[in-house]
């Protein structure tokens, strides 16, 4: 009783400071290795009637230790007070963030961010240990969050940084010795999307929308307000070194091996989850349900791995914990039907493109999203996923634009679904669009803007749409082979053999005549050779299972195959940036006579 009393006394006192740094445990629901974090009904109630319902991010971490603090900070401070915690830096400038800012900005009267950088994961350039204040891979900020009754409303955003490639004994030692009234903070006008910073451009919204939900599930074309009907992330199985593989035969042992020591726990309700084969969330929900696990050779096909790298799959519902209906509408009963899918990044660290045959992993280019040229009916009929509220609105557009030389501008008597498609793959790789919208592109879904020429951007479209889904067949670039003896590399295109125009294969063989330009076509952080090269290694399996009984990889049984690849990636890698400098060219052509944005009353 007398701690309860000292809680109560406590609990009606008034505060008006409270300092802090939180402990960190990302997910309050970590299952299965005894980290997960306490319950806080209350506060996690207050999490959702502020931060996560003013938010506009569909997957959110408002639940992890550091919003709790400061939510119950933020409910416990007096009417006049400040708030003083060490943090995480994501609540700055992350999208999933933005309520989280809102409600911060309606609380408080001032806010002042010290912000220490030193993301290790945003900004691979840097080391934890090296730059980082706590040694640790997340970035960190300093947060002063300042009530002043009289002043609610009218909140003022202060930020100062320090820089990324500062290392952390200069951090702490500037932090030893300044003070606070000392500090230069730059004042912060959030845009209309509560950014604090890398705000976006106003013009983007004004651009037609690709994608969207309401359209997504439209069931008259009065509900469509996007170009493409249909939409989906990439396949996701959290099992990726059981249901991928080189070999189709060390394939089809792992998941027979799988579905065998699955199959059993389910027969015997063993519920030890042993770590034999990899569990995950989705499959112990499978469990469950008693859903087993059956082999057949018809769940196997090939997906689109990573870029340029196709694998053989087991495109098992169960052991592929997100495999969805939307991907059997892209292709079909059997995954297996043909269709063209233009895959991008969302909330990446870059924003990349690239157009894919076949249904493709989720990590494919980044955190996929997909858009298929066409959908699969159940009767295995293929209808057009381009929505016909998009194409009228673009016919509408040109020919209010060009009148009577409609047909001369567009290339025929309409535009059609698959000049549309073309068009938008055109788009995202244009320069000049990835740099006006660079922050909007790592946010939320690319939007098209209506430029004049259309037909020449339809054509540039094909061919980079013939160049990357058609990889395989391009002609292969002569990169002249000379076998050495005596090397110690493997697979590698460090700078100094970029500038050598080089590519290291193994101890025995280089290949040289590699053209500047090819290590010009960026995906991601890594040019597309590069991804080649990356997923050739040889590398241990994390998984134990897979690292003691199925780790068959060998390069040199596909060192041929690696070799013709990489010269054919060249090809691609070349012709590519051909295509994007002369998309720079017509934009600078066209961009006079560039719209922004389309009459939605039409």
């Amino acid at each position: 009783f007398d701690n309860w009393y000292r809680m109560q006394a406590q609990n009606e006192k008034t505060i008006s400071v409270i300092l802090g740094n939180p402990p960190y445990n990302d997910s309050a629901t970590l299952w299965g290795d005894g980290g997960a974090n306490r319950a806080y009904p209350e506060i996690d109630r207050r999490i959702r009637d502020t931060y996560i319902k003013e938010g506009t991010a569909q997957r959110t971490h408002q639940y992890d230790m550091y919003k709790r603090f400061l939510r119950w900070a933020s409910d416990r401070l007096d009417d006049d007070g400040v708030i003083a915690f060490i943090t995480n830096r994501a609540y700055i400038d992350a999208r999933q963030d933005d309520g989280f800012r809102k409600i911060a900005a309606q609380e408080f009267s001032d806010i002042y961010v010290m912000d220490l950088g030193s993301d290790v994961r945003r900004n691979p350039k840097i080391a934890g240990t090296t730059h980082n204040v706590f040694g640790i891979q997340t970035g960190v900020a300093i947060g002063f969050f300042v009530r002043e009754e009289a002043k609610l409303g009218e909140c003022g955003i202060h930020y100062a940084k320090r820089e990324d490639a500062e290392i952390a004994t200069d951090k702490l030692a500037y932090l030893g010795k300044a003070h606070l009234e000392d500090l230069e903070f730059e004042r912060i006008a959030p845009d209309k999307r509560i950014n604090w910073l890398n705000q976006v451009n106003p013009n983007f919204e004004g651009l037609l929308t690709l994608a969207d939900r309401q359209t997504k599930f439209a069931k008259t074309m009065e509900d469509e307000q996007a170009i493409f009907g249909l939409f989906s992330i990439g396949m996701k199985s959290n099992r990726d070194d059981w249901v991928f593989d080189f070999d189709v035969h060390n394939l089809r042992n792992k998941a027979l091996f799988f579905a065998d020591e699955y199959n059993e726990l389910l027969d015997n309700n063993n519920r030890s989850y042993p770590t034999m084969i990899k569990w995950s969330r989705d499959l112990r929900n499978e469990f469950r349900r008693g859903r087993r696990i059956v082999y057949s050779e018809a769940n196997r096909t090939q997906s689109l791995y990573r870029p340029f790298t196709i694998k053989h799959h087991f495109a098992n519902f169960t052991m592929n914990d997100v495999l969805t209906r939307n991907h059997y509408e892209m292709f079909g009963a059997d995954l297996k039907q043909p269709n063209k899918v233009i895959n991008f990044c969302v909330n990446g660290k870059h924003f990349y493109v690239l157009a894919s045959g076949g249904i493709a992993d989720f990590h494919f280019t980044g955190d996929t999203q997909c858009l298929p040229l066409y959908r699969y009916t159940e009767d295995g009929e293929r209808v057009s996923n381009i929505t016909e509220w998009g194409l009228r609105r673009i016919n509408a557009h040109y020919r209010r634009e060009f009148g009577e030389h409609f047909e001369e501008v567009v290339g025929g008597p309409s535009i059609t679904a698959e000049d549309v498609f073309a068009y938008t793959y055109a788009v995202l790789h244009d320069p000049a669009y990835r740099h006006d919208y660079a922050v909007d592109l790592l946010r939320e879904f690319p939007r098209l803007p209506l430029y004049g020429d259309w037909a020449a951007w339809v054509k540039m479209g094909r061919e980079l749409l013939e160049l990357h889904i058609g990889f395989e067949y391009v002609e292969a670039y002569p990169l002249e082979r000379v076998d050495k003896v005596g090397m110690r590399v493997m697979l590698r295109a460090n700078a100094r053999d970029k500038e050598r125009g080089e590519i290291q294969i193994d101890s025995e063989t280089v290949l040289q005549g590699v053209p500047a330009d090819a290590w010009r076509y960026m995906l991601g952080n890594r040019s597309a050779l590069e991804w080649v090269l990356d997923q050739y290694k040889e590398k241990k399996p994390r998984d134990p299972t897979i690292a003691a009984k199925f780790n068959t990889y060998r390069f040199a049984d596909y060192k041929e195959q690696v070799i013709d690849l990489l010269r054919r990636v060249c090809t691609v890698s070349v012709k590519t940036m051909d295509v994007v400098d002369e998309l720079a060219t017509i934009h600078q052509a066209t961009s006079s006579g560039a719209k922004s944005s389309i009459d939605r009353s039409e």
